[in-house]
């Protein structure tokens, strides 16, 4: 096998509203380069995670017909660009319409000059909306998919133009992963202290 057929994956979601228009799959990817204050995730920064067949993944989310499109996040996709490029592929060459929405703490500018990892240009062709950008907890304005105001929403193709990615409200969902709680969506700012109250009402029950 080669490389370029496994990926480092932090966890996945099969079936998510919190992640986009429509509903999608969502994978985050295993280790980052940034050190984001607030990071809502530090545990993906180091790299590790579990080593996955990209076939297996692409048939997991195939095999949900409701699902119309994969959402990405990690950790950083822009590391792991061959095996993202050759999953999104497939997914997009599938027999129904299907669209790829990437978060990246990387600037596109920087993506497309400076490519931390190959084919990073064929991964951006396979993307409908790139939000790029680092976070930056001071400009969490609490409204839209992006986490921080200093982030951009770009277009790179016309699949997704009339959702408004930066306005709309957040929603999250809670499930569990590996017997912890986990939040599927961008996180409002007033989730933390209201999460310790709820945490510490039904210990006190």
């Amino acid at each position: 096998m080669a490389k370029n057929d496994f990926l480092y994956l932090a966890a996945l979601k099969l079936g998510t509203y919190s992640l986009g228009p429509g509903y999608r799959a969502a994978i985050w990817v295993q280790g980052c380069p940034f050190h984001c204050k607030g990071c809502i995730s530090p545990e993906w920064i180091v790299p590790g995670g579990v080593l996955t067949d990209i076939e297996d993944i692409a048939h997991r989310i195939l095999d949900e017909p409701a699902i119309d499109g994969l959402t990405i996040s990690g950790g950083e996709p822009m590391m792991q660009t061959s095996p993202l490029y050759r999953l999104t592929r497939v997914l997009k060459r599938a027999k129904r319409d299907f669209n790829v929405i990437c978060f990246t703490g990387y600037r596109i500018q920087d993506l497309m000059n400076k490519p931390p990892s190959p084919r990073v240009r064929n991964f951006l062709n396979e993307i409908d909306v790139l939000i790029d950008g680092p976070y930056i907890a001071a400009k969490n304005d609490n409204i839209g998919l992006r986490g921080s105001s200093n982030q951009t929403i770009h277009f790179l193709s016309d699949a997704l133009k009339e959702h408004d990615f930066e306005h709309n409200p957040r929603k999250i969902e809670i499930d569990l992963l590996d017997g912890e709680a986990f939040i599927v969506g961008i996180p409002p700012r007033q989730l933390n202290p209201a999460w310790d109250q709820a945490m510490v009402s039904i210990l006190r029950r």
